[in-house]
């Protein structure tokens, strides 16, 4: 059967559509398990301390938390993070046993969101 230039136009149309659709919701589902999971792991796990926007919070602040928005914090390698994360460092506990490996790559790139913010 051949098709007129309607219907192929028709179809290409459809299909450029059907790709977009597909990609917009994958983009969006990335964008809301990183920022929505992580960020909801990061205010009941982090933000005690460091604050909801990774500058401190008053009980951060007077246990000389590091501000996670400042040059020194966001040049630290994703790998130094996710270990200070997981094994604690100084007074900051670990968490390797409350999350897991994922999670914590989750907060190491929702961390990286505070570098925006300063």
């Amino acid at each position: 059967m051949l098709l007129g230039n309607s219907e192929k136009s028709v179809i290409y149309r459809s299909a450029i559509l059907t790709g977009l659709f597909i990609g917009l919701m994958h983009f969006s589902t990335s964008v809301v398990r990183a920022g929505g999971a992580a960020g909801t792991t990061f205010r009941t796990k982090c933000a005690m301390c460091h604050g909801p926007d990774g500058a401190g919070s008053e009980v951060g602040k007077s246990m000389n938390v590091p501000n996670l928005r400042s040059a020194a914090v966001q040049k630290l390698p994703d790998a130094e993070l996710a270990q200070v994360i997981g094994n604690g460092k100084g007074g900051m506990p670990s968490f390797k046993g409350s999350l897991n490996a994922g999670q914590i790559h989750d907060i190491v790139a929702y961390v990286r969101t505070f570098a925006a913010k300063r």
